[in-house]
């Protein structure tokens, strides 16, 4: 089945709810295949191959709202499937702000190639999956003759959907991804063991660095952890590595979700247009980045997509609001959540960072701990390294950082211009002054 074929059953699939006595319908049908390889112990330790078609029908009725899957597409059994959606939805109970998405709010998608799908996605074999993976722990083997273990990983993905809503929205799209990682164990001098590993890739099989520099990257990064030691607590520099830079960065954009607000569970709440944080923080969601992670013409509402700034020069300026949700709080939508997000990047380079800082903490990874959205208060555990005087003296853990986000982010001192480009949040390194540690 292709997507021509698709939309004609999503319409089909539509049409007959409401002829079951649905007030409306939203139909999603998608298709899709993943591949995954393990290669350890010089061996194929994992494949797996996942093809799954299936069908999300939502059903609107009288105020009230279901949501059914199912993965049978044949035409003789979707009848039933749709008689029993729409007989289950007559128990619930109403709330008036439950009905289809404005036609208004779905018009006007711009109809662009976002480059998100690799034709020769068809040509990559069953062979040349595993040599990749393969040559993942091979690398590392190369890198490091006292490896405890390492892993080689490959993995790629298909995806097909449409999506059909009975106020005359119908869409599709069509992408492909492909990944693979290095990870390593090895012990330090002390008997104690350390892992790290690295990865890379994107929409297109390219995107995937060479095996060699990923088990490389895998074996330094796990080497750099020799000898952690807990330091003394205090107030120190923060400067966070990219890779994990989503952990204070998702503190803002969680408490930017509408339904965060509605519920009052977000420290945003009212403060739209108010100087919170440091000038240097500028959001902007960006659903048209070609080959972005993120990347859609619409989204779940079947909402066009726009290009948005969520935080301006340290002032937040939107909420992702859905359909629903800005029925709710009585305010325009904009869209469930974030697509590709980008911000106003820095001049300088994790290293440059490193080396501007008198005393700090670089942090390479976040070990539990929790946060209160509707606080904006954080504490968190961390490893990485102290840095001083531009230099980093040796690696640290079993240490937490804690504050509060608005504090945090008005003490931002500057971005970097390392973009983390495996990811829909396209977040840089980050520096940040006085932050406040507990170690011993």
């Amino acid at each position: 089945m292709n997507n021509k074929e698709r939309l004609e059953l999503a319409h089909w699939v539509a049409s007959q709810s409401k002829k079951a006595g649905a007030d409306d319908a939203s139909v999603t049908i998608t298709f899709s295949r993943d591949v995954n390889v393990d290669h350890r112990d010089r061996k194929v330790d994992k494949l797996t191959e996942s093809t799954q078609n299936s069908l999300s029908l939502s059903i609107y009725l009288g105020g009230r709202f279901s949501n059914h899957t199912t993965c049978d597409l044949r035409r003789d059994t979707l009848g039933g499937f749709i008689d029993q959606a729409v007989a289950m939805t007559k128990y619930l109970t109403p709330d008036p702000d439950r009905v289809i998405t404005d036609l208004k709010y779905c018009q006007g998608i711009e109809q662009r190639d976002l480059k998100l799908l690799d034709s020769a996605y068809e040509s990559v074999t069953a062979e040349e999956r595993v040599r990749i993976a393969r040559e993942c722990e091979d690398a590392v083997r190369t890198a490091a003759s006292d490896v405890i273990s390492c892993t080689g990983n490959y993995s790629d993905s298909y995806t097909e959907s449409v999506k059909v809503l009975t106020n005359g929205f119908e869409g599709e799209k069509s992408s492909t991804s492909f990944s693979a990682y290095a990870e390593v164990t090895l012990q330090d001098g002390n008997g104690v063991r350390v892992n790290d590993s690295d990865e890379g890739g994107g929409c297109f099989r390219r995107e995937i660095p060479s095996p060699e520099f990923l088990g490389r990257r895998a074996v330094e990064r796990t080497r750099s952890k020799f000898g952690q030691i807990k330091i003394a607590s205090g107030t120190y520099d923060m400067i966070v590595a990219n890779r994990v830079a989503s952990r204070v960065v998702g503190g803002i954009t969680g408490a930017l979700s509408g339904q965060a607000v509605y519920r009052k569970s977000s420290f945003l709440i009212d403060k739209l247009e108010q100087k919170l944080f440091s000038e240097k923080l500028t959001i902007i969601d960006d659903p048209f980045i070609e080959s972005g992670l993120g990347s859609r013409l619409y989204d779940g509402d079947g909402m066009t997509a726009h290009r948005r700034v969520m935080v301006e020069k340290g002032v937040p300026k939107a909420y992702y609001i859905d359909w629903f949700y800005s029925r709710k709080l009585k305010m325009e939508p904009t869209t469930g959540g974030n697509s590709n997000l980008i911000y106003e990047y820095g001049t300088k380079a994790l290293d440059d960072l490193v080396k501007q800082a008198k005393k700090a903490i670089l942090i390479t990874g976040f070990v539990g701990g929790n946060s209160n959205g509707t606080t904006g208060d954080f504490s968190y555990g961390v490893l990485g390294h102290y840095v001083e005087d531009g230099k980093i003296v040796y690696p640290v853990n079993e240490m937490n950082v804690s504050g509060n986000f608005i504090t945090l982010w008005s003490n931002l001192a500057e971005m970097g211009n390392d973009p983390y480009l495996l990811s829909a949040n396209r977040r840089p390194s980050i520096y940040f002054k006085d932050v406040s540690f507990a170690g011993l």
